[in-house]
This record gives structure tokens, sequence and C-alpha cells, in this order.
């Protein structure tokens, strides 16, 4: 069977997906986003955390990022309203100049909360990058991706992580 773009109708044009028949289950995803962090924006991290002129950076980071994921069909066009069960982002040093940011969303519904757990790990990314781009703009944010989603057809775990 030949794969077609689920939001373009049959006449050829941009269309929600109709959910109407689906069944509702538990869907959950994990996105995460990494940004590599120059020496200078390395250095103001003090015990897991930037604190800067603007306030906690991880803080307001996992804040704009749960705010984003509630907002997410408000971004994207054919992105379905949810009421979210459950949103936990996790901001993380990771290897050399690595920052990791997680995203875990939850639902009971029709249709699957990818695009706000990618949305979530995103918007935590660009937050984080405005709170220290007094510091460098060196800073980039990379690799943004689905690492894993349950519920619906499918589920996927990513090769890695």
């Amino acid at each position: 069977m030949k794969k077609k773009l689920s939001h373009i109708d049959d006449s050829n044009q941009p269309a929600m997906v109709d959910v109407a028949a689906k069944g509702v289950t538990l869907r959950t995803a994990h996105a995460r986003a990494r940004m590599h962090l120059p020496a200078v924006v390395q250095a103001a991290l003090k015990d897991g955390e930037i604190h800067a002129p603007k306030g906690p950076v991880f803080q307001t980071a996992i804040i704009a990022g749960t705010m984003a994921v509630k907002r997410t069909h408000e971004l994207i066009p054919f992105c379905h309203p949810l009421a979210i069960e459950g949103c936990r982002i996790e901001i993380a040093a990771g290897a050399k100049s690595e920052l990791l940011i997680d995203c875990r969303v939850r639902v009971t519904h029709k249709t699957g909360v990818e695009m706000e757990a990618l949305t979530g790990a995103t918007i935590a990314a660009l937050t984080v990058y405005d709170m220290c781009k007094a510091l460098s703009h060196e800073m980039v944010i990379a690799d943004v991706r689905l690492i894993e989603k349950t519920g619906g057809k499918t589920d996927l775990k990513a090769d890695r992580a």
C-alpha cells in the first residue's frame, strides 16, 4: 500500500485529519532537543541551572515548554486541540557541551501527541537560547526529534536517543 500525506484530502487540498471513527486510547510521546552550548554559557551552569538576569533559565524553559504543549493546536494549523493529561519536561547536561531537553506528553484521545512533545522540547530550547543570548549567540539548537510514541495504530521507538 502506497503511503500518502495524512493532511491532504482526496481532491489534493490541505485538510485536518478526521478522527471521528478512531478509537480512544492512551497516547504518549517523548521528544528531545539537543543544544550545544559555548564555553561561556557552560561556565554559567551552577548546580545544573543557569541563573540569568531574566530569571532561572531552566525553570522558565520548563514553564514555556509546558505552555507550548498546551497550545500546539494554535501554532500548527492541522493539530487537534487536546486536553493534555500529562506533560513533563526535563533539562540536563549531556556529553561535553550538550544540553538535553526531553518533553514527555500523554493524553487519552483519538489522536497522538507527537507534535505536542516536539513543540514543547523546541520551545523550551528556544527559551534557553533567549535567556542566555546575552552571554553568547553561539548556542545551537539541533537534533529535535521524536524518541518514542505509543498508542494509536503504531508504536515507535527511535533506534538512538
